[in-house]
């Protein structure tokens, strides 16, 4: 990850993207995580640990399950297109 976001920064400092915007800093389900850990370890929820970190992982199951679907699409379409030329 840190070899990425030095690649990320050099390319920044060559001006490669410069016609680009970028943001920085801790997007909404960034800030709700530390919200809820914060709570949880301050006993003002009494929540699992699966539920309190669940903004962390969320957003990556999501990713998951599109690309599952979307895989499941193309393998479908290729299947469509071939009975297709099969009955012509």
């Amino acid at each position: 990850m840190l070899f990425a976001n030095g690649i990320i920064n050099k390319l920044n400092s060559n001006n490669i993207m410069a016609n680009e915007s970028s943001s920085s800093g801790v997007g909404f389900l960034g800030l709700l995580g530390i919200v809820f850990i914060v709570l949880k370890l301050t006993n003002v929820i009494d929540w699992s640990w699966w539920w309190v970190l669940a903004p962390f992982w969320i957003d990556g199951l999501l990713i998951v399950l599109l690309l599952i679907l979307w895989a499941f699409v193309k393998i479908k379409e290729k299947r469509w297109k071939r009975l297709l030329k099969k009955k012509v």
